[in-house]
C-alpha cells in the first residue's frame, strides 16, 4: 500500500488507476488505503460541473482542462456516467469527448459509473476524490451524470459548483427553480453564440437577483463560453480561483469541508450498519422478525411506526447478547 501511495505521489498512473479501483470495487484494503491518504488529503480545489445532459459539460470539462495545464495545474477528473437500469451497463464516454489531454502525465482522468446511485455522482466519488488529492492534483473536476432540479449531490462535494445551461433547453421559469440558485457558484451559459443566449443570462442575473444570498460572501457570477472553441474558458477559471480565495477569506471554505467530511462519515457508517443488518438476517433474527412485522403491517394489525420501533428494539438486544466472537 504504501508503495502505491508513493507511486501516486510521483504521477505514477498506473498506482493512481489502481487506487481507485480498489475504491469502486470497495475492497477490503479500502480501510487500509485511506488511513494511509488521510495525512496527504485537504490540498486540492474540488471543481463540481452539473447541469442538464447534453449542455456540453464534457467539453467544458476539456476546455478547463486545457486552461488549467496551461497555467502548469495538475488535474484530475472524474467524470460520472449512468448506469443503465435494466442492464446494469454504462458507456464511460464522457472521456471520449477529453481524448486531447490522454497522454498528458499531468492529467488523470476517470470515468466512473453511477451504478444506481441517484443525485448525479457515483457512491464511491468522495473515496475517489481522495485517491486524486493525495496524487498531487491541485484542482479535481468532478463532471456528474447530468443532473436537474433536484439531483443537486455535487453542491455537497465541491469547493465551488459549476452550473451549466444552455440556450434551446427550458424558459425562464426553469431557470428560476430553486435547486438550481441554490447550489451553484460559477453559472456558464454555455452555446453563447446560439440564439437565445442574452435571454437565459437575462433569466438566470434576474433570478439569481431574487435568491437569498449574501451577496457580502459571494455573489454568483453569470458567465457566456462556447466550450467547443475554448472561448470565455479564461473569465471561467478566474471565477473559480476568485470563489476559492473568497471561500478560504470567510471559512466558507472550511465549512464545506466539514460538512463534506461529516456526510461522508455518516454515509460509511450506515453503509455498515446496513451489512451487518443484511449479516443478521441471513441467520434469521432480526429477518424472522421483520417477515413477523410485515405480515402485521399488511394485515393491518399494526402501523409501519411501531413495527419499527420494535425491530429496532430487537436488532439492540440480539446486539447486546451477541457473543464475543461474533463478527458483527
Amino acid at each position: 500500500m504504501a508503495a502505491l501511495v508513493a507511486g501516486a505521489r510521483e504521477g505514477d498512473q498506473r498506482c493512481v488507476a489502481r487506487l481507485v479501483s480498489l475504491v469502486e470495487d470497495a475492497s477490503p484494503l479500502l480501510r487500509e488505503v485511506m488511513a494511509t491518504l488521510a495525512p496527504l488529503t485537504g490540498r486540492a480545489h474540488v471543481v463540481g460541473l452539473t447541469g442538464p445532459p447534453g449542455v456540453g459539460k464534457s467539453t467544458t470539462t476539456n476546455a478547463l482542462v486545457g486552461r488549467l495545464r496551461a497555467d502548469g495545474r495538475r488535474v484530475g477528473v472524474l467524470a460520472v456516467d449512468p448506469s443503465s437500469p435494466f442492464s446494469g451497463g454504462a458507456l464511460l464516454g464522457d472521456r471520449v469527448r477529453m481524448g486531447d489531454h490522454a497522454l498528458d502525465a499531468g492529467v488523470y482522468i476517470r470515468s466512473m459509473a453511477s451504478r444506481g446511485h441517484l443525485g448525479g455522482l457515483a457512491w464511491s466519488t468522495p473515496q475517489a476524490l481522495r485517491v486524486l488529492d493525495a496524487a498531487g492534483c491541485e484542482v479535481v473536476l468532478v463532471e456528474t451524470v447530468g443532473v436537474g432540479q433536484s439531483e443537486v449531490e455535487v453542491a455537497g462535494l465541491a469547493d465551488t459548483t459549476v452550473v451549466l445551461l444552455a440556450p434551446g433547453m427550458g424558459d425562464g421559469v426553469q431557470a428560476a427553480k430553486a435547486g438550481i440558485l441554490e447550489i451553484g457558484d460559477v453559472y456558464v451559459v454555455n452555446k453563447a453564440d446560439r440564439d437565445g443566449a442574452d435571454r437565459v443570462r437575462r433569466d438566470l442575473e434576474a433570478a439569481l437577483g431574487l435568491a437569498d444570498r449574501d451577496p457580502a460572501r459571494w455573489r454568483p457570477p453569470v458567465l457566456a463560453t462556447v466550450a467547443s472553441r475554448d472561448e470565455g474558458i479564461d473569465a471561467v477559471v478566474a471565477a473559480l480561483d476568485e470563489h476559492r480565495a473568497v471561500s478560504e477569506r470567510t471559512g466558507d471554505g472550511q465549512r464545506r469541508r466539514v460538512r463534506r467530511a461529516r456526510e461522508e462519515v455518516e454515509a460509511i457508517a450506515l453503509t455498515t450498519l446496513r451489512e451487518r443488518w443484511e449479516a443478521r438476517s441471513g441467520r434469521g433474527a432480526p429477518g424472522e422478525d421483520l417477515d413477523r412485522l410485515a405480515d402485521a403491517v399488511a394485515g393491518g394489525r399494526t402501523d409501519p411506526y411501531a413495527a419499527a420501533d420494535e425491530l429496532l428494539a430487537a436488532w439492540a438486544v440480539s446486539t447486546r447478547t451477541a457473543g464475543p466472537t461474533d463478527p458483527t
